[in-house]
């Protein structure tokens, strides 16, 4: 899989661009704030439908201007295809020309890995981040997970304010049930997605992480969830009620989910170092690059942004090694060299590229 070319208009700041992009390693490279992330961003929203960094759709819309568009052209083992993303009052998707109905008619057209400075925040911030990197990667694989997450929250929003009703307007507390059962039907679903995922991931990054820091760290991680079965879920739902009613939010579901990491046998986020959280971090894209692989076939296109900033040298060549194949896609601050695979350079400035 890759991407052959992209057009952005009004999108950020690019006000009219045209990018063909090499099968194999593309460098956008340039000071900081010239819109090298704009063009990681403009794929990335092509293949999830939404951005990793921005909260809402106008702000990637270009200052003064009404509306915005994104079109890639991709290439498949099996086929060709076109997606277009118009942003203005309200976002269209168009797939080879024809309008999706649902966003997540979109999921797994374009297949993308995205590797981040912010990533670093996956391994150290709130558990919230760890449940949005599940989140990005399995919808990707099973559309149909995005449809019972959506789901799922919209209950715990109607849930918690039915929760402020009972302790504001002494409503009947047992109509908590109606949302309950609703919450375990989608969640234990979104449990079963995420803790097979979770076993896929255990079973890659051991070794990746082993080969990257040449077997001197043993890596472990693990999936903790409160909701392992139906029975369980619902009956935790139940004995929170009362505090859940007192608090007026829900205490305990898979919206509260997490993983651990340990890194020879001790927890990262409390003995890990800086280098450490970055290497842990690197095993687990590494990881999720290769289930993406083996479960659609084919190699997804690798997002690296402000990537050499992370790594030393030693880490950028073990990186290397291991994406052959692959479309990579890097921004960096300073031009790289890459041997011996096909490669486009292009330096940017304010908005506009130009080929090295």
């Amino acid at each position: 899989m890759w991407i052959t070319k992209i057009k952005i208009n009004n999108f950020r700041n690019y006000k009219n661009e045209e990018i063909v992009f090499s099968k194999d390693i593309n460098v956008f490279f340039g000071e900081n704030a010239q819109g090298k992330t704009n063009i990681i961003e403009a794929i990335f929203l092509g293949s999830i439908g939404k951005s990793f960094r921005a909260k809402k759709d106008k702000e990637m819309i270009l200052l003064n201007e009404e509306k915005a568009k994104v079109e890639i052209n991709y290439k498949k083992i099996d086929r060709d295809g076109k997606i277009e993303i118009e942003l203005s009052n309200k976002k269209n998707v168009y797939l080879n020309g024809v309008k999706l109905k649902k966003l997540s008619e979109l999921l797994g057209k374009i297949n993308t890995v995205i590797f981040t400075p912010d990533d670093i925040s996956i391994l150290k911030g709130s558990p919230q981040n760890r449940r949005r990197f599940l989140d990005v990667m399995i919808s990707q694989l099973r559309p149909n997970y995005m449809h019972h997450l959506n789901l799922y929250l919209k209950t715990i929003e109607q849930r918690n304010n039915y929760l402020k009703q009972i302790k504001e307007e002494k409503k009947d507390e047992n109509l908590l049930e109606i949302w309950d059962e609703k919450l375990v039907e989608h969640g234990f679903i979104i449990y079963q997605y995420r803790n097979e995922f979770m076993e896929k991931i255990k079973e890659k990054i051991k070794k990746i992480h082993q080969e990257i820091t040449a077997n001197k760290e043993n890596i472990e991680i693990n999936y903790m969830s409160e909701c392992t079965s139906k029975e369980i879920y619902l009956n935790l739902l139940k004995e929170r009620r009362k505090l859940d009613i007192i608090k007026g939010y829900t205490t305990k579901g898979i919206h509260r989910d997490d993983f651990m990491i340990n890194i020879n046998d001790k927890p990262l986020d409390v003995f890990g170092s800086q280098g450490q959280h970055r290497t842990a971090i690197l095993s687990l894209k590494l990881s999720e690059l290769k289930i993406v692989e083996e479960e659609i076939g084919e190699k997804p296109i690798l997002l690296l942004d402000d990537f050499m900033s992370e790594l030393d040298k030693n880490r950028i060549h073990n990186f290397l090694e291991k994406i052959e194949d692959t479309q990579v896609i890097i921004t960096c601050t300073e031009k790289i060299n890459i041997e011996n695979k096909e490669n486009l350079i292009y330096n940017v400035k304010e908005g506009r590229l130009e080929k090295e």
